[in-house]
């Protein structure tokens, strides 16, 4: 399997674990504050992550001191701040609709991607971006004169900024062990949201409630990172944030079928819109003559026309990781912004 499939079975993997989590915290929001659920979500993926750490993929290259920087502000905007504005978002709106709204983080990490870390954005995927942001617009407009949805909109808004800057930080550290990553980040977001919401008062639920968080942030936030770190890889950030946009439609869909939420005619039309932006995301193909330079760096990889360099004698498995040296080729294929397809355009 080429390097972009692979990439995309890992995006919509993350999207899909990733997607079912709103309307399921909305149903924990019930018996728990929303910073001490943000909180004990991350726990629960950097503990559960801790625990299964051994059962993973283990030819990865470790974090490096340089890579901390990076790491220190992903945490903070996407582990830290996004979860706690979603949360809120949630006791204000109905779970579909804030899941829809999810959306716009795909959008956002394709402009931050693009305006601010100058990664290749074609004229199919800005239109696709543009379709994603009406239909968010249109999902978000208030349906009565109150400020309830508004307030939930801009609340959850905020959360998808602060994830769409997390991406393009983790997208830095997306050649280190995935796991180690999404372990760290639970591990330190949650026991900081942890300690602010018994700070702040909030009351530790019953042990039910507790399973209840930490498996979903588990799975809808430690699996689904990891998933999304290999991703990046593989992908690069716009193009990564183009394939997760289908985890909104997933949790719109939970909210239906799990909440009973009804289907209106914005939800419609707000759903059609950002079907055709992901559509045009989808379909995308780039290719043109582009030259590597030569590069020195680490990180699990298999041999394939981009690793051809040779081995000490000796057998050895794949994928696997070491550094190893890249020397200047010219040449002309499919390609996305992975880590060896950073050039300029």
């Amino acid at each position: 399997m080429d390097s972009s499939r692979r990439g995309i079975l890992y995006a919509l993997a993350s999207a899909a674990l990733f997607g079912a989590s709103p309307p399921l915290a909305k149903i924990l929001l019930g018996d728990i504050s929303p910073w001490l659920l943000a909180g004990l979500l991350y726990l629960g993926s950097g503990i559960g992550l801790a625990i299964a750490r051994p059962l993973l993929p283990r030819d990865e290259t470790a974090l490096q001191r340089r890579d901390l920087p990076w790491l220190g502000g992903a945490i903070l905007f996407g582990g830290v701040i996004g979860p706690v504005l979603l949360m809120f978002g949630l006791t204000q709106g109905a779970a579909g609709q804030s899941a829809l709204l999810l959306n716009l983080e795909s959008v956002l990490t394709l402009g931050i991607a693009w305006v601010v870390f100058r990664e290749n954005v074609d004229r199919r995927l800005l239109v696709g971006a543009g379709a994603i942001v009406a239909g968010a617009v249109i999902l978000s407009w208030p349906t009565a004169l109150g400020t309830a949805s508004i307030t939930a909109a801009l609340l959850v808004a905020g959360a998808c900024l602060a994830w769409a800057i997390d991406n393009n930080l983790t997208r830095k550290v997306s050649g280190a062990d995935p796991a180690q990553i999404a372990m760290l980040k639970g591990l330190i977001a949650g026991a900081v949201n942890t300690a602010i919401a018994f700070a702040a008062g909030a009351h530790l639920p019953g042990i039910g409630t507790i399973a209840a968080a930490a498996a979903l942030g588990f799975f809808s936030y430690g699996l689904s990172l990891v998933a999304f770190i290999v991703a990046l890889r593989h992908l690069g950030t716009a193009r990564t944030g183009a394939y997760y946009a289908l985890a909104p439609f997933i949790g719109a869909a939970a909210s239906i079928l799990l909440l009973a939420e009804p289907i209106t005619l914005p939800f419609i039309a707000g759903g059609i819109l950002m079907a055709l932006g992901l559509w045009l995301h989808l379909t995308e193909n780039h290719q043109h003559s582009h030259a590597h330079e030569e590069l020195e760096h680490e990180h699990a990889h298999t041999h394939d026309e981009h690793h051809r360099h040779a081995h000490a004698a000796g057998s050895f498995s794949e994928p696997h990781a070491h550094p190893h040296r890249h020397a200047r080729l010219i040449h002309k294929h499919p390609h996305c912004p992975d880590l060896h397809h950073r050039h300029t355009h």
